[in-house]
């Protein structure tokens, strides 16, 4: 009897430490993003919650969005690059740190973002996107679709084929050559202006197939031109597609490009 009374009593131990944990777990998301709470409120952070979101490119815009995605309580978020960190990373991308030279921008990403939130759902995919591998990656199981990438024909390729899905899609145009952040803008894919990336994909577009919806970019009219052609042989990054030209870039331009990106999934949340 004391045996059976005993056991009992370590059972309902383990119950109150389970609910515990439980409790705690719970407790600890919403004290993380209670600021976030406060301004959007309880309905809309459930729905922030459970968005599934995915992001092509974690470089020196991508990463950033990642970021801004991870700390405003997004719980569900896919990370595709194929890249590597590399030195001339350093001065712009968040995975990008001395310590961590050669090992993949998504794992190291991923490790980053999940000591802000431990609950948080990141699956990474060290792949690149083009026309050959799109169906792989399934993006009609997203609410919201990224890109971030700088491939031309890639992200052609992935405007057109996201804006066939039901998702919501956002954009990054080229966010090098620029240094004034005063300049960043965003507006629909047509109407961005004074940016050779977004000129280059509109050429190219109206000879074939046009996205199926509106999709909302950011980008900068500013354009400047490179002043130190003697650093150019320190500039290559030798990522998983050879760049026409390789530009400079800073690291207030290109976060803000990429915390703009996460900005108006969240506001898009809240408006629904």
């Amino acid at each position: 009897m004391y045996y059976f009374c005993r056991q009992i009593c370590r059972l309902r131990i383990f119950i109150v430490s389970v609910r515990q944990v439980i409790k705690k777990k719970k407790m600890e998301y919403n004290e993380l993003f209670a600021r976030t709470e406060l301004l959007i409120g309880r309905e809309a952070m459930r729905s922030v919650a459970t968005g599934r979101v995915i992001l092509f490119g974690v470089g020196g815009v991508g990463s950033w969005c990642a970021e801004g995605l991870i700390r405003s309580g997004i719980m569900h978020l896919t990370l595709v690059d194929s890249d590597r960190v590399a030195l001339p990373n350093i001065n712009r991308q968040l995975p990008a740190t001395t310590a961590t030279i050669g090992e993949l921008k998504v794992e190291v990403l991923r490790r980053r973002l999940l000591e802000i939130n431990p609950h948080a759902q990141i699956t990474i995919i060290p792949e690149i996107y083009s026309e050959y591998s799109s169906e792989s990656f399934h993006l009609e199981q997203y609410d919201y679709i990224i890109d971030a990438i700088d491939s031309l024909a890639h992200k052609k390729h992935l405007l057109l084929t996201a804006s066939r899905t039901e998702a919501t899609v956002f954009s990054s145009m080229g966010a090098a050559l620029k240094m004034d952040t005063r300049q960043i803008r965003v507006a629909e894919f047509w109407n961005v202006r004074g940016c050779k990336l977004a000129a280059a994909l509109r050429r190219q577009m109206r000879k074939g197939e046009k996205p199926h919806k509106r999709i909302q970019c950011v980008y900068s009219e500013e354009l400047l031109v490179n002043r130190g052609e003697e650093a150019l042989d320190n500039a290559d990054e030798q990522g998983s597609f050879r760049k026409a030209r390789t530009n400079g870039t800073i690291v207030q331009v290109t976060a803000i490009f990429g915390f703009t990106l996460s900005g108006l999934v969240i506001e898009d949340i809240v408006k629904r």
